[in-house]
């Protein structure tokens, strides 16, 4: 392939920058440096004529023929609808992370997304729009891109069932490598876009007009004077364009960590590097690590340190410390606490389950679109309850959608199908499918004719034991089974045989009013509900509730009861302690009220407080709410179920969220969070080009009624790119066990409202202490690498009682 001029110039600028951040990093030095600029190996590793034509490719990727070919780009159909077919010339960029298509009639760029934004690629039919077209197009030819967060699928259409898996095979490969990215790839990446964003006339230099477009680009508002200082003091050919290692070194300059360095230097004697034993200190008198820390900081310098005299020394340098702390081990997220680490025995009822409303709906509950994809997006995100309404169908094929509204409409079997093919890829514990069923006798047969034949062994359709149960079962008796959630005829019990099938229950001799009014619920059930619909019902059988004392005296762990939002709050602010108490043994649903009609959200934290384990929420809908739902359940490995605390699973607990005198413990414990600095803040959308913003920090304490509190930084005018604040804020927690603490970053506007820039949620049982780094996510709870919070954590426990 025979790289154009422009391409052989940026190559030659790009060995420049790899020669000399190797230098730079003391690759080929005796000694480790104590430059404290993001460092990296920024080119291409290909070996040839191939190493040309990947240009600005990631030096993880190899340049194979399938990738080669992408480069050159292939004509496809984009799909929307069955009628709207468009060709489109795609073709994958020179850095090998980013791919732009084009009008095949006007020749003019449509759009462009990176590969770090692709989730996955789905090969054949696996959209509705491209089933829809498949008496069309076969489906070897055909795929689907699929985004993080909430943005829409590509449908595309290749010319062959070859340029097709051209595409698919060279997207799979492009991903794994954007996942599995370091700290370090993820910058050396996003200096490569930087550059190629820059360098405007792409002739692998830049002039100073370029370099402050640069600036205001990277979110730094900067006197012309001196960032024209900064550029002549880099250009040291004098040529008035920087060049290769002139720019690194111009970059370098921008990205001091004054901060980090100034840390480094407290803890290192000769300020150039850290010995194992200086390191050692660092970890358990900054950061409390406390078990094995000499194997950790052997670890950290293998992992981290850049130099291999270094490593060979063990010793850190400034550039491994920094790395280090931008690490996984140096986030806020204690990284134990990402895998599965909690105990899975427990009855299902003693954990919080992720839960979505309306599950189908990727819009709006009044004219928005019906779609598989909101069931395949919230298993994804390890949501372990989902909805289905149902309701009768042409041809007696029962359809999902929202009653009584505009919302379009999707065949009951295509979601049954995706919870079969979905439910258990993310987690392996159980998923309880809500069913809100509106349909004939007749369609009810349809439907439980379908979840058998498609889910098979999946469904649950038995006890576990074959028992009446006297407690729920947990989620590892339950794993990878499916279980449904609705209204069933009489009593579970008598569904079963055998010994130790008789239930508690009221006879008739006790209570003949109570035992008519059974029947008569039993007669009416019969009359408007399928049998066999109603067996597939086991462990969660929906009932009206009627009060906690009804429900314990009948004492059936397999029923459970639905609140919407408004009539739970008033159970919670009327009878907080009785709820928390029902919770321990029995499971409830809370949903949003129907007046959200535009998919909002209410907090999901009130009903936490009580133990309410299925709190469903909006999925589609971006927010506060469901950055608390993501905070809470990104712990445990994701799978969807997090244990709630000790006294939350005691039936005769006194805990009561909004009475202190209920709270057990020596007292509030005291978090204190010094909010030191930011790091390459992302630009807030649809603001005017060329805006910087002016950032400040807000620390929110989600928990019960008393913890509840909020605290800002000032805001630092015109920098977004390495704003400090050097602040600390201080909170007392008095039931850490419920807290989530929600880092915000926003842009300040004295005449409006702030703008959302990035956020992070976290239990505050998650933290770790010390110097660390929290890594920010967008509004749709997508990573924007590299930007961060730097901070420092104190978590300072109350004092115990006196010792003789």
């Amino acid at each position: 392939m025979c790289p154009c001029v422009h391409a052989h110039r940026i190559l030659l600028a790009l060995e420049g920058i790899i020669s000399y951040l190797l230098h730079v990093q003391g690759r080929h030095s005796s000694t480790a440096g104590a430059c404290l600029g993001h460092a990296g190996s920024l080119g291409c590793q290909c070996g040839g004529g191939r190493a040309m034509a990947s240009l600005l490719c990631n030096a993880r990727i190899q340049l194979t023929d399938t990738l080669e070919q992408m480069q050159q780009g292939t004509l496809m159909r984009k799909v929307k609808s069955k009628s709207w077919k468009k060709q489109r010339y795609f073709k994958l960029q020179d850095d090998c992370m980013t791919i732009w298509y084009q009008s095949k009639r006007t020749g003019k760029t449509e759009s462009a997304f990176s590969i770090s934004d692709v989730e996955t690629v789905r090969e054949g039919h696996q959209s509705e729009v491209l089933q829809s077209l498949a008496d069309e197009f076969p489906p070897e030819r055909c795929f689907t891109i699929v985004f993080y967060g909430r943005r829409g699928n590509l449908d595309l259409i290749a010319g062959s069932a070859e340029e097709a898996q051209c595409w698919v095979q060279g997207l799979r490969q492009l991903i794994e490598v954007a996942t599995s990215m370091d700290q370090r790839e993820k910058i050396d990446q996003w200096i490569r876009d930087w550059f190629q964003k820059a360098d405007k006339n792409k002739d692998g230099r830049m002039n100073f007009k370029e370099v402050q477009r640069l600036l205001k680009m990277m979110n730094v508002d900067m006197n012309e004077d001196h960032a024209l200082r900064l550029f002549q003091a880099a250009d040291k050919s004098e040529s008035g364009t920087l060049e290769g290692e002139e720019f690194v070194l111009f970059y370098k300059t921008l990205t001091q960590r004054e901060e980090v360095l100034s840390l480094f230097q407290d803890f290192s004697e000769d300020g150039k590097k850290l010995t194992l034993l200086e390191l050692v200190d660092f970890l358990r008198q900054e950061q409390l690590e406390d078990e094995g820390t000499e194997e950790l900081a052997m670890e950290l310098i293998d992992k981290y340190e850049p130099s291999e005299t270094a490593r060979a020394r063990h010793a850190l340098s400034a550039d491994g410390f920094l790395m280090y702390l931008c690490s996984p081990e140096g986030s806020i997220f204690n990284p134990r606490h990402r895998a599965l680490w909690q105990d899975m025995s427990q009855p299902l009822c003693h954990y919080f389950i992720s839960s979505s409303h309306n599950t189908y709906l990727i819009e709006d509950q009044i004219r928005g679109q019906s779609s598989i994809e909101g069931y395949i997006r919230a298993l994804k995100r390890g949501c372990r309850c989902l909805e289905v309404d149902c309701w009768d169908g042409p041809n007696g094929e029962p359809m999902v959608y929202h009653g009584h509204t505009f919302t379009s409409k999707i065949p009951f079997r295509e979601v049954v199908s995706t919870l079969g093919k979905y439910a258990f890829k993310t987690s392996d514990y159980p998923v309880i499918l809500s069913l809100e069923n509106h349909c004939s006798m007749e369609q009810q047969e349809v439907l439980a004719q379908q979840l058998k034949d498609i889910l098979g062994e999946q469904l649950l359709t038995a006890t576990t034991d074959g028992r009446v149960p006297t407690q729920l079962p947990s989620p590892e008796e339950l794993k990878h089974k499916i279980l449904l959630k609705g209204k069933k005829i009489g009593r579970l019990e008598d569904m079963l045989d055998g010994p130790g099938d008789e239930a508690p229950d009221v006879s008739d001799d006790d209570n003949g009013a109570e035992a008519e009014e059974e029947r008569r619920r039993v007669k009416k059930d019969k009359e408007n509900l399928a049998q066999a619909l109603s067996d597939c019902i086991i462990y969660c059988k929906s009932v009206s509730f009627r009060g906690f004392q009804e429900a314990r005296s009948h004492s059936r762990p397999s029923e459970i009861s639905s609140f919407a939002e408004a009539k739970a709050r008033k159970l919670i602010r009327d009878t907080g302690n009785e709820f928390v108490r029902h919770n321990a043994w029995q499971l409830t649903r809370i949903y949003p009220s129907g007046m959200r009609t535009d998919s909002s959200n209410y907090s999901p934290q009130e009903m936490w407080n009580v133990g309410c384990q299925i709190v469903a929420l909006n999925f589609q809908t971006a927010g506060m709410e469901m950055d608390l739902c993501d905070g809470l359940f990104s712990q445990n490995g994701r799978c969807g179920y997090v244990l709630k605390p000790p006294f939350m699973r005691d039936e005769e607990t006194l805990f009561n969220p909004s009475d202190p005198g209920s709270w057990e413990g020596p007292g509030p414990i005291t978090l204190t969070i010094q909010v030191i600095s930011g790091q390459q803040l992302p630009k807030v959308a649809n603001t005017k080009d060329g805006a910087v913003i002016d950032p400040l920090v807000r620390v929110e304490i989600h928990g019960v009624p008393a913890d509840q509190a909020r605290q800002e930084t000032k805001y630092i005018e015109n920098n977004g790119f390495n704003p400090r604040w050097d602040e600390t804020l201080q909170f007392q927690l008095h039931v850490p066990e419920l807290a989530l603490v929600r880092f915000v970053v926003e842009d300040y506007d004295k005449t409006s409202r702030n703008d959302f820039v990035g956020q992070f949620t976290l239990a505050f049982t998650n933290i770790k202490p010390g110097y660390r780094h929290i890594h920010l996510l967008s509004k749709d709870g997508t990573t924007i690498p590299p930007s961060s919070l730097f901070v420092h954590i104190r978590i300072t426990e109350p004092p115990g009682p006196e010792q003789d």
